[in-house]
């Protein structure tokens, strides 16, 4: 079953209107770009589409919006730091016809590994779809353990885990443990997503693939069909843009970019601002080199 969960799957954006609502047209050309840039799958409500300031009415409009309008899978953003409201949003996702569904770790409430490991278990027992963790202690406060992600591995609704901790040696440990599982590893940063892949990452969750998701889809491809040099070559070439895209906090950048791309995109909601003037300048420097602005 993981292995439906390979290549590069955009963390899409929500873009918002002027007057702070879904821009639910411009969502469906974003999801329609993508699409057409050779991406695998598309992940809506995750980290990098705002779902931290959406309402819950919200969450499932995208949601809804995202499996219809994709001819790919889509792989729902369902977490919470309320296990109830994550099965609400889990359950909503599978009526609703997601392949998948991402569960981040809860935030702010700093559970135990043991807490961990009940709230996913809890949250994969109530509905039947297939589950794909989601380690990031930089913006959770918490970070899963490896025997805890072994364990979790076992559920036959856990398939995998986007992992965006960096550590390539708890990555090579995450793999090495959950080799007789159906269970994937995905790499949770753009720049990550070569070296992971050499170690048996099967893909990437990726926030660049919002801009460049052709460019993003013949790296992996290249990598996948045995042309590292290749691969090499366009990972160095995106390097910078992919560092430029974290100057601030995510997604100011990415929705930055994507609206001086052309794409929907909107206002940032807040707390989240506007990107300061020589962070701004830096990006649309970087944006130029790679080809996205003229």
């Amino acid at each position: 079953m993981s292995q439906k969960f390979r290549g590069v799957i955009p963390a899409l954006i929500t873009p918002f209107t002027a007057d702070n609502h879904i821009d639910v047209d411009g969502f469906r050309r974003n999801i329609e770009f993508t699409i057409q840039g050779g991406v695998s799958a598309i992940v809506p409500c995750g980290t990098t589409g705002e779902s931290a300031t959406m309402s819950a009415a919200e969450h499932m409009q995208v949601t809804d919006i995202a499996v219809e309008a994709s001819s790919v899978p889509v792989i729902a953003g369902t977490g919470s730091n309320n296990t109830a409201e994550a099965i609400e949003f889990t359950k909503h996702a599978a009526d609703a016809g997601a392949a998948a569904v991402l569960v981040i770790t809860p935030y702010y409430n700093k559970p135990t590994q043991s807490g961990l490991k009940a709230h996913f278990e809890k949250i994969a027992d109530s509905v039947d779809v297939p589950m794909i963790l989601y380690n990031v202690p930089s913006r959770t406060g918490v970070d899963m353990s490896i025997p805890t992600i072994a364990e979790l591995a076992k559920h036959p609704n856990i398939v995998g885990i986007k992992e965006a901790t960096g550590d390539m040696g708890k990555a090579t440990e995450i793999i090495s443990k959950t080799r007789d599982e159906d269970f994937a590893l995905l790499s949770g940063d753009d720049v990550a997503t070569l070296p992971l892949l050499s170690i048996g990452a099967t893909g990437v969750i990726s926030v660049l693939a919002n801009i460049l998701p052709s460019k993003m889809a013949q790296m992996v491809a290249a990598y996948e069909a045995g042309n590292l040099s290749a691969a090499m070559q366009i990972h160095y070439e995106l390097a910078p843009l992919m560092k430029a895209l974290f100057i601030e906090t995510n997604p100011a950048p990415i929705k930055t970019a994507a609206g001086l791309a052309g794409h929907a995109a909107g206002p940032l909601r807040l707390p989240l601002v506007p990107l300061q003037p020589l962070n701004l300048e830096v990006l649309t420097n970087e944006l130029k080199k790679s080809g996205v602005l003229k």
